[in-house]
């Protein structure tokens, strides 16, 4: 009440700023694993592992390998798997981040800008040290990993996760308004991506009548084109990457006026509902 606030340069605002981001963050990944950030990243990694482990048995099981891409068919497994949990575990943390009424935004430094940028670059770091640690542990124990172009297939991995802030953050804009109509949705997409991702497939195998049923999907965009990066047998000609990026800004820039607007018209009572 009777604090003097002190005028800051712009420099300092900035040092500010990325201070309290940082803390946001750390706090973000240790909250997944009962406040243990290793934790947080073994419970993500034996996710992904269950992940490849059950795909790969049900491909073979159902022998399916001989009809998807020529050349590592765990690569091919984990490829799809990776883009996949980063996309979807991007959406769950930002559409779960503190809104406008949360306990932490009484505190005068914290805004739910901070926190959402916090829930979503917590996201990426474990996703990206998970795929890391399998890669590495893949490549030292089974069989040298090879990948046609890096670098390309990094950046469909940080796609995949940009069009999961932006979807999020639509989420979390709509959900103080509806929120059990909104969570519901959002639990449908994650689980309808199971399939829709294409990840068990590739797009050019797929008949035109049943590419429709995909198309609109753009994890289904950016999982094929990571494959088309990942291996110099296969080349898509189904997918595009436009699609997904205009996707993910169109999105993101609906979700940052949609959050605006939310917290302009925050109320107290929200945090009762839902």
């Amino acid at each position: 009440m009777f604090e003097v606030r002190k005028p800051q340069t712009g420099f300092q605002r900035t040092l500010a700023f990325f201070e309290l981001l940082y803390h946001s963050i750390v706090r973000s990944v240790r909250k997944t694993g009962g406040n243990n950030a290793i934790l947080s990243l073994m419970s993500n990694m034996m996710q992904t592992l269950v992940f490849v482990g059950a795909f790969f048995l049900m491909f073979a099981i159902l022998g399916m390998r001989g009809a998807q891409i020529r050349g590592d068919f765990l690569l091919y497994i984990m490829s799809g798997i990776f883009v996949f949990m980063t996309h979807i575990k991007t959406v769950g943390q930002v559409s779960g981040a503190e809104g406008p009424t949360s306990a932490m935004m009484k505190h005068a430094p914290m805004n739910t800008m901070i926190a959402t940028a916090a829930a979503a670059l917590s996201s990426l770091y474990i996703q990206l040290l998970t795929l890391i640690i399998v890669l590495y542990l893949y490549h030292v124990i089974m069989v040298p990993v090879t990948i046609e172009q890096p670098v390309a297939a990094l950046g469909m991995v940080l796609l995949a996760w940009l069009a999961g802030v932006a979807i999020g953050m639509v989420v979390l804009a709509l959900t103080p308004w509806a929120p059990g109509p909104v969570k519901m949705i959002s639990t449908i997409y994650q689980r309808v991506n199971m399939i829709a991702s294409g990840k068990m497939f590739v797009a050019n195998s797929l008949p035109n009548f049943m590419y429709v049923m995909f198309s609109w999907n753009p994890l289904f965009h950016i999982i094929d084109q990571t494959r088309g990066f990942t291996f110099i047998n296969y080349s898509p000609h189904k997918t595009s990457l436009t699609y997904p990026l205009i996707f993910a800004l169109v999105f993101f820039v609906i979700g940052l006026m949609g959050e605006f607007y939310t917290r302009k018209h925050a109320s107290e009572s929200w945090g009762a509902r839902g």
